[in-house]
């Protein structure tokens, strides 16, 4: 019917079957004329409303220029338009003109240029709509419309064509012309609309960002990275080259959106959370009648342990499980995945709809398979269908390559989106976090949510759709495979289901490997983090084979366990390679064996294995998926406990302006944690306006948390704090930034330079600034690695005082700095006359020499508010605060008496000394955390005291230098040096030698023999195929039968059983290497000189332990053996090719050159970005850990929001990099995609060419490997890359196993037991240099200290007081002279016989975590008794005895457990047990207050009396007591003599003491 209604209106055949069935084959006239014409013009006219959508907006008209290009397309669709109405025009002339005929022209040729004629009109509006749309740059629509209409349009073309020839004339002159006039247009057309329109305006846009000018063809072949892919290729590409990012894929447009949902999701999580608690409540109450007290504690949803108490009680083990259960969801839960899948939707459904059409498309190419073998049996076809079946091939092939790449683009996109929206989360959680949640997880497991828990959601949203595309590629192969084997199917089926739970076990077994591996690495970088951080003691100590064999230790379980996970993986990649073998035998044999008449046919053979192919992958894929989808089921309740956690209140602290008193607090009660009792009791405080309130106290009276309650971060039980204005604060150690030293006092304030110079002068800075290299821009290391102890508390001080505020909390920053500098600040900034005066001012101070000048002293005892009012009504009111004066009016004698306008000129006459640099720079510690004394501590990072000697020496150079040529010494901290480049060679070599020799000869061997197997049996395979046309309508003989399968399943298992002993071999392979290269790495690290600490940032060294000894197990071995499977495939698969059809080896060559290029150029670029991803994420997380180290100042300023701003500004820099190498990777998988395409196409070209000298059997087999081959192909240029880029880490490991090691240890000449016994000093002419390009230190010191003499050192800052002790234990070698001790040579000896003989109380406490026993003797060389006598000497044995577990107890990282005071007591207790002769105290000077000081000096004085002490002094009032005092000044003893001598000649040690407030007189006094 329809047919003769068509025939009619063409007024032609519309099919005819004659057509096709010849030679040369042709399409009906009529055909051509309706369906071809209607299906380019129907997607354009569906398409249109998109496009004309911006015609109907009322935007502001033509903005946007008119580019020649946009003139050129719409010049073009007008003159199609003049063709239409031309073609119109003939048919009229030819109807009525005069020369017309009878009989009327058929209806077709008026409808065809009328719709060709509006559609053009159509068009032109299109354009126009397209060119004002925002952003766009062409159309995707019409550029496709384009190729429809091009593509439709041949087959007119050649039918004409072909006629004319025919008939040797053209029948229809005027029409003929107008065809291939328009014909001409439309293929310009096409060209135009592929390219970009870039307006003007938008050029600069485009050159920073070149994706915003892609067009559409080069939009689904990546063509727009080609230009950074090149550069990358030329120079290794840096992070200046990298792109702007789409407005889209940035860090703030991301975090809004997800914020937006989370804020929605997390609150019905919360009301849910809120009833659930609410129904256990009532729940219990019934069951626990007998125990009604609990029930208000489980209001809170805190005391949940009680209840499970109870419940084990009742019935133990049945409940374990209901029990873990009911202990782990105390937090709002299940939000966290819906607010992602909110977030992210529309990439998501766009997503899945490619990878449907690709899933579709996928069986595509078996039934096309099925199709080219039939067509090589039956001669008698026609070539053409051969041909045809060809291009198919390759039509689909390239749809579903461009189908995946655009699926695989989103996904990915997908991943890097939400792992930026939860790093950005975390942050922006970890600024406003309660302090009961801060102390749940350390800053570690913080930044563990940002890098692994965030990563872990992206690998999974990278994959997420194969959820349900899995199962339906299962589905639909099943039905191919039923339709072309029937029931046999199932075999094979069942063999792949049962594969399934055996998988599943083995994932199981392997991720309880992985926990358990993930345990002993987590407590191997532990300990390694803090040998790291402490290694100046282990050195000064001569602990490093304690720790070293602490380590190795538990590097053999973790290898124990990694071989044990290496071998579980052979197992299941045994079963992974057997699988297709095994699955294909079941189905044959079953097939063959099920009744006489099935015969195995070549179309059948080959349609199954692709589809068996294609089941593969879902089929290994699922389980995985799952594995990871549990492994991100923690992650998710990680991330949605944390995020879910309680904020911190922000009502503690009102600002209610209507009081008339600065700072107010009624009846105030505070406590740490919600529920504890309260530290600060009933505290009441009115602080006026503009004053000066001093607060005292002992040690743990609750100074700093009056502090912290002030800021708000603690819990108010009752009462409340009103403050009127402003805070600034600083707190008791100083929080430096990653930063230079402007931004670091300009803390995000805009800079002035007046007020900026009035506040370094005032914080005494200005001195200090002249010695660092770039003055006030500096950049100062991680937590201030060069600035000293002093400096730091003065910048920490400047800060405050530039920020304006109205009111300063000031916890002890006095402390750090030496006394007069100290009385410096006092009177510069904070006093009655500095520059603060007007504002109001709260100072914790240990300084009682202050205390006559602040307006009020407050004294705290026990937490609470003993006294309040000026220095003088305390002291006559003979309270709490006279009896604390009494106690240390000894100490500041008479440090009031010294002159002002005396002090003053010192201070102009020397760069303000300041105490020697090193309290050692311990971290910016926040005061919460110091006050927490919590177990879990931010890292402290103790660096030894070079750091910030380091740069005074650079600073002899002379100022007048010019600055631009900073001498070599001058970069404190050498940038990491990136690998560029291809990777050597030698580095592969390393890496098999570590393995063994023979291990990689035989892993080799046994993989190629695998390979081999696996080509006969696929050859085995193609013959049996043949049988069918051999045995046509004759019974197959049994005998047959069975040795064909026979031989096929032999085969199978061979491969199976080759590739699962490989995999062995590899497998102790690798832990080989890995066992050889972290101990070489270990033994050197431990042996590299001190130097090498002080400027390598220890995070620097702890990812060589971290993240390259990870790469070397886990992923090396794991892309080693893909990248040798890979390899063997792809040559087999050529192999294969060439033996079915010859020919195709001509074109192995051009495609082996091409893909040789495009694989060069990609490993450059992709190993660069990867690199740049790696160097541009570490600033992330340790601007976070800074962030988190310095919460409270953050808040106390309120900067959260410049901090958050910060955050998203360094996650981008770090996208910038990331989201290129996406798009790299697919540039390349789409290039290698089409390279694979082509050898299918040419594989099944030449069988087509070649057919009647080839069997069915072969072209099945090659064109079925070709199939496969797209894939292994991009896996091994995708395995070679991530090879180059894993091997890396080997390159890494070993640069640091060869760095240049300190003196031996132990040599041949060694000191007897007993030396040294006299313990005699000499210096002879002893000079030394930090650095070989840095000056001396030490500038030729000679001296001699008898037996038992107490020596006390002194001198300005870098005067080389720190040098010398770190000479004596040989930290730094000499240039010249020698120093020696008992008349042995120090330099002669090994470095441990040194350094176990001499003894150091060093200046800030470092303890291990461990027990306390381990701290005190790493060796357990002392017994019980000698330890418990040491304790009791230090004043610690009340202490410990109080503890449980007494010397068991567990000290937490960094002594974080134990106040400053008692780790410096600990310290003492170590040199105590050592009992050496010789003892070097470099005294503490900050964190102790003045109990603890007396406490250490009488245990010296008395314990230490038969030895030699050197006493590096900070306060001089230690020393006058001591037999004779040096005095050194850049680097040479200018005075030494008894300290009475000293006081007459009126010298260095005279000027000094005055300073100190100490005179001739009080000296006789003491």
């Amino acid at each position: 019917m329809c047919a003769a209604s068509l025939k009619e209106y063409c007024g032609s055949d519309f099919w005819n079957e004659s057509y096709l069935e010849r030679e040369d084959p042709d399409l009906p006239v009529c055909l051509e004329q309706t369906v071809l014409v209607w299906i380019p013009l129907g997607f354009l006219w569906l398409s249109a409303p998109w496009n004309l959508m911006s015609l109907c907006k009322r935007s502001q008209v033509n903005t946007k220029h008119r580019t020649k290009l946009y003139l050129c397309k719409q010049l073009v669709v007008f003159l199609l338009f003049l063709t239409a109405i031309g073609g119109l025009i003939v048919t009229l002339v030819e109807d009525f003109g005069p020369n017309s005929s009878a009989e009327k022209i058929s209806a077709v040729y008026y409808t065809n240029p009328v719709l060709f004629a509006v559609t053009w009109i159509l068009l032109l509006l299109c354009q126009e709509g397209v060119r004002r749309k925002e952003k766009a740059v062409d159309s995707a629509s019409l550029f496709l419309f384009w190729l429809l209409l091009v593509l439709c349009d041949i087959f007119p073309f050649q039918t004409l064509l072909r006629e004319a020839l025919r008939l040797e004339q053209v029948r229809d002159v005027p029409r003929f012309s107008l065809f291939y006039i328009s014909f001409g247009l439309e293929v310009i057309a096409l060209i135009l609309s592929a390219l970009a329109d870039i307006s003007p305006e938008e050029k600069e846009l485009v050159k920073k960002n070149p994706e915003a000018g892609a067009a559409f063809l080069s939009r689904i072949t990546f063509n727009w990275i080609n230009s950074m892919v090149v550069k990358g290729y030329k120079k290794p590409l840096v992070q200046e080259d990298m792109w702007e990012l789409n407005e889209v894929d940035s860090t703030s447009y991301i975090t809004q959106r997800f914020n937006h949902h989370m804020q929605f999701e997390l609150g019905k999580a919360r009301i849910r959370f809120q009833k659930e608690l609410k129904d256990k409540l009532l729940k219990n109450r019934g069951k626990s009648m007998e125990a009604p007290s609990q029930s208000n504690g489980l209001g809170k949803g805190v005391n949940q342990d009680v209840m499970m108490m109870e419940e084990k009680g009742k019935k133990d083990d049945e409940n374990k499980k209901k029990k873990k259960k009911k202990e782990d969801i105390n937090y709002p839960n299940s939000w966290l995945v819906t607010t992602i899948y909110k977030t992210f939707k529309w990439l998501l459904i766009e997503s899945a709809f490619f990878k449907l059409l690709q899933d579709l498309l996928a069986f595509a190419s078996p039934q096309l398979l099925k199709l080219m073998i039939s067509f090589t049996q039956d001669k008698s076809s026609y070539a053409w269908e051969g041909y045809l079946y060809a291009v198919l091939l390759l039509v689909v092939a390239l749809l579903q390559s461009l189908f995946l790449q655009q699926y695989f683009q989103r996904c990915f996109v997908l991943g890097m989106k939400v792992r930026t929206a939860l790093m950005a989360a975390v942050y922006k959680k970890a600024l406003v976090m309660s302090n009961d949640n801060r102390k749940e997880s350390t800053v570690g497991e913080t930044v563990n949510l940002m890098s692994a828990d965030a990563q872990r959601f992206n690998d999974v949203t990278n994959f997420i759709h194969l959820l349900w595309s899995c199962p339906l590629q299962i589905i639909v192969s099943i039905v191919f495979l039923w339709l072309e084997l029937g029931p046999s199917t199932l075999a094979g089926l069942l063999v792949m289901v049962l594969m399934v739970p055996i998988n599943g076990f083995l994932a199981t077994k392997a991720r309880n490997f992985q926990i358990e591996n993930m345990k002993f690495k987590d407590k191997r970088m532990k300990i390694m983090n803090e040998m790291l951080n402490g290694i100046k003691i282990l050195k000064l100590f001569a602990w490093e084979p304690s720790f070293q064999s602490q380590v190795e230790d538990i590097r053999g379980d973790e290898l124990k366990v990694m071989k044990k996970f290496a071998y579980l993986t052979s197992v299941s990649t045994f079963i992974f390679t057997c699988a297709p073998a095994l699955v294909s035998l079941a189905t044959f044999a079953v097939f063959v064996g099920v009744s006489s008449n099935n015969i195995l046919t070549a179309e059948k053979a080959f349609t199954s294995i692709s589809l068996f192919n294609i089941l593969r992958f879902p089929l290994a894929m699922l389980p995985m998926l799952i594995a990871s989808i549990v492994q991100t089921a923690v992650s998710k309740k990680r991330l949605e406990k944390f995020l879910g956690g309680d904020d911190l209140d922000s009502d503690i602290v009102r600002h209610d302006p209507s009081f008339n008193s600065a700072i107010n607090i009624s009846e105030g009660a505070f406590a740490w944690e919600k529920d504890s009792e309260p530290l600060l009791k009933n505290v009441s405080l009115d602080i006026k306006p503009g004053r000066l309130v001093a607060v005292v106290g002992a040690v743990g009276s609750g100074k700093s948390s009056l502090m912290s309650a002030l800021l708000g971060e603690m819990h108010s039980t009752k009462g409340f704090i009103n403050i009127r204005g402003s805070l600034a604060f600083v707190p008791q150690q100083a929080w430096i930034q990653n930063a230079t030293l402007r931004d670091n006092i300009l803390f995000g304030s805009p800079y002035e330079e007046q007020r900026f110079e009035d506040v370094l002068e005032a914080c005494a800075l200005g001195p200090d600034l002249k010695l660092l290299s770039a003055g006030d821009l500096t950049e100062i290391g991680e937590k201030g690695i060069n600035l000293s102890g002093g400096q730091k508390q003065r910048v920490s001080l400047a800060r405050a005082a530039y920020s304006e505020a109205d009111i300063l909390l000031l916890d002890d920053p006095l402390s750090a700095v030496d006394s007069h500098v100290g009385k410096h600040l006092f009177d510069k900034v904070i006093g009655p006359k500095g520059i603060l005066q007007n504002k109001t001012r709260v100072l914790v101070t240990h300084g009682i020499s202050f205390l006559p000048y602040v307006d009020e002293v407050v004294v705290l005892v026990n937490g609470q508010v003993s006294e309040v009012g000026s220095y003088q009504s305390l002291r006559a009111s003979k309270g709490a605060f006279s009896e604390f004066l009494d106690t240390y009016a000894k100490e500041q004698s008479n440090q009031s008496h010294s002159k002002e306008d005396d002090y003053q000129t010192i201070i102009d006459l020397e760069i303000i000394a300041e105490r020697d640099d090193t309290q050692a720079d311990s971290p910016p510690e926040d005061a919460v955390s110091i006050t927490l004394k919590r177990e879990n501590s931010i890292r402290r990072s103790q660096r030894g005291t070079g750091s910030s000697f380091r740069l005074r020496k650079d600073s002899t150079l002379k100022p007048t230098e010019d600055v631009g040529e900073t001498k070599k010494g001058q970069r404190l901290i050498e940038k990491e040096t990136m690998e560029t480049g291809q990777v050597k060679f030698s580095v592969y070599l390393q890496y098999l030698r570590a393995m063994g020799w023979g291990y990689t000869f035989w892993i080799f061997f046994i993989y190629f023999i695998q390979n081999v197997a696996f080509i006969g049996q696929n050859l085995w395979l193609s013959d049996w195929t043949n049988d069918a046309a051999d045995y046509y309508n004759i019974t197959y003989p049994s005998h047959k039968r069975d040795t064909r399968v026979g031989v096929f399943g032999a085969l199978g298992l061979a491969q199976g059983i080759l590739v699962f002993i490989g995999t062995l071999l590899l497998a102790n392979a690798s832990v080989n290497a890995s066992r050889i290269l972290h101990s070489r790495l270990l033994n050197n690290i431990l042996r590299v000189p001190m130097l090498f600490f002080d400027t390598t940032p220890i995070g620097r060294v702890v990812n060589r332990f971290a993240k390259d000894i990870f790469t070397v197990d886990e992923a090396i071995p794991q892309s080693f053996r893909s990248w040798i499977l890979c390899l063997l495939g792809v040559l087999g698969t050529l192999f294969v090719i060439c033996l079915a059809t010859p020919f195709f080896t001509i074109i192995i060559i051009p495609l082996a050159v091409i893909y040789f290029f495009v694989q060069r150029f990609y490993v450059a670029t992709s190993r660069q970005l990867r690199r740049l991803d790696s160097v541009s994420r570490s600033p992330i997380y340790s601007h976070f850990g800074e962030t988190v180290s310095g919460l409270s100042v953050i808040r106390a300023y309120k900067h959260q929001e410049r901090f958050l701003k910060h955050n998203e500004v360094t996650i981008d820099e770090n996208l910038k990099s990331v989201y290129p190498w996406i798009v790299s990777n697919r540039w390349l998988a789409i290039r290698l995609e089409f390279l694979g395409n082509l050898v299918v196409f040419f594989a099944a070209l030449f069988a087509v060419i070649s057919r009647n000298s080839l069997d069915s059997g072969l072209v099945g087999l090659s064109i079925s490997y070709a199939l496969n081959v797209t894939q292994t192909l991009n896996w091994l240029v995708r395995m070679t890359s991530e090879l180059e880029t894993n091997i890396v880490a080997v390159e890494r490991v070993s640069e640091y196993s060869e760095l240049e090691n300190e003196a031996p240890w132990v040599t041949e000449l060694r000191p007897s037991e007993k030396w040294p016994e006299a313990g005699r000093l000499q210096f002879v002419d002893y000079k030394v240099r930090y650095r070989p390009e840095l000056d001396l230190v030490l500038k030729g010191i000679s001296c001699d200290i008898g037996s038992t003499e107490k020596i006390g050192i002194v001198g300005r800052t870098g005067a080389g007081k720190s040098s010398l002790t770190n000479c004596l234990f040989r930290i730094i070698e000499a240039a010249d002279g020698h120093i020696l001790i008992d008349d042995v040579d120090i330099s002669k000896i090994g470095l441990h016989d040194l350094r176990n003989r001499l003894t150091i109380i060093p200046q800030d406490p470092v303890l291990f975590s461990g027990t306390l026993r381990m701290n005190l003797d790493p060796f357990d060389k002392f017994s019980d008794g000698e330890l418990w006598r040491v304790l009791e000497l230090s004043h610690l044995k009340d202490y410990v005895d109080g503890l449980k577990e007494g010397l068991k107890h567990e000290v937490a990282e960094g002594g974080e457990n134990l106040s400053v005071g008692q780790r410096q007591l600990l310290c003492l207790a170590r040199a105590l047990l050592r009992k050496s002769r010789i003892l070097i105290l470099d005294e503490a000077t900050a964190a102790v207050d003045l109990e603890t000081d007396d406490l250490i000096q009488n245990t010296i004085r008395k314990e230490f009396s038969h030895c030699t002490v050197l006493t590096i002094a900070h306060r001089l009032h230690s020393i006058m007591d001591s037999s004779r005092v040096m005095v050194l000044d850049a680097g040479q003893i200018v005075e030494f003599d008894s300290p009475s001598n000293l006081m007459q000649k009126r010298g260095h040690f005279y000027s000094m003491a005055k300073d100190a407030g100490i005179t001739a007189e009080s000296l006789t006094a003491l």
